[in-house]
């Protein structure tokens, strides 16, 4: 659940990359997205994210709703991908699933995001307040995954918000520590002094200067980050510490279809295609902007 993005993209440090030129930053996300590999990866993100914003239209059933035919093949009348060990319809929990599982990644990635961030600033105006942040961060680090969801689960129970919480805390030391680096680099660079030369107070010269240069790995984090936190919910509902059934995700289907795999395979082949496609189309579009930022 910790993760930097120079191990997971292959980005330089903040001080290998170059600062933004004006004919960079003109169009450099636009850029990165009209590459075929950044194309790819926004069809395939598009396609579930359509799919789980269009579940009521396509979904022929409720998620929750039983028929008496419980583990019915793939091309059953009524049942396009077939129906669960209780009869649920497995093409409503998948589309619903997507649902569940966006809500939360969007909501959980940009909370860990925006903390995370909103600390950095503070340790990079102050020494103190640098040590302080640096603690906590290295305190988020220290719990592993699986006890920091165990713990936070044990305290407020399964659900949906603490998942958000978990995903959001896992995030917060990532993207902070991202940011504090690149401000750190960033302010000692010549085009800085210039600028504080030239009567920019200090507010000024962080936003119009420090962070739009410091700024360009924490868009390549964002699709990192909701790459992982698709893993994290999963894992989670898989383990029975997620959101609380018969509410459907996606690592909860796919725990569900654990025990009928030799009988049923079809059982899992909805949640884990829908898993692939996302988590492929979010690293091929991260894969595309670290490129750009990289150039």
């Amino acid at each position: 659940m910790t993760q930097t993005t120079d191990l997971l993209t292959g980005a330089p440090p903040p001080a290998a990359r170059k600062p933004r030129t004006a004919a960079r930053s003109r169009h450099p996300y636009r850029t990165a997205l009209s590459t075929a590999r950044a194309r790819t990866g926004l069809v395939l993100v598009g396609v579930v994210v359509l799919a789980g914003l269009l579940a009521p239209l396509l979904a022929g059933h409720g998620p929750t709703d039983q028929s008496g035919q419980s583990l019915a093949g793939p091309g059953t009348p009524g049942h396009l991908l077939g129906t669960d060990d209780l009869g649920r319809d497995l093409l409503s929990r998948v589309l619903y699933g997507i649902r569940t599982d966006l809500g939360i990644i969007t909501l959980a990635v940009p909370a860990g995001a925006v903390l995370g961030c909103l600390l950095a600033l503070v340790a990079a105006a102050h020494p103190v307040a640098d040590t302080v942040v640096q603690r906590v961060f290295d305190l988020l680090l220290a719990f592993p995954g699986l006890i920091l969801a165990l713990a936070v689960t044990a305290i407020l129970g399964p659900g949906r918000t603490p998942v958000v919480l978990v995903i959001a805390l896992a995030e917060v030391p990532v993207f902070g520590r991202l940011l504090r680096g690149g401000v750190l680099v960033q302010r000692e660079r010549e085009y800085v002094t210039a600028a504080r030369v030239g009567g920019g107070s200090g507010s000024r010269v962080l936003v119009r200067h420090i962070l739009p240069n410091a700024a360009d790995p924490l868009v390549v984090q964002i699709a990192v980050s909701l790459t992982v936190a698709v893993f994290i919910e999963g894992a989670m509902s898989f383990l029975g510490v997620g959101v609380r059934p018969p509410q459907p995700t996606l690592g909860a289907v796919l725990s569900q279809s654990m025990p009928y795999l030799a009988q049923s395979p079809h059982f899992a082949a909805g949640p884990l295609i829908t898993v692939t496609a996302l988590v492929l189309g979010l690293s091929l579009i991260a894969e595309a902007l670290n490129r750009e930022i990289r150039r």
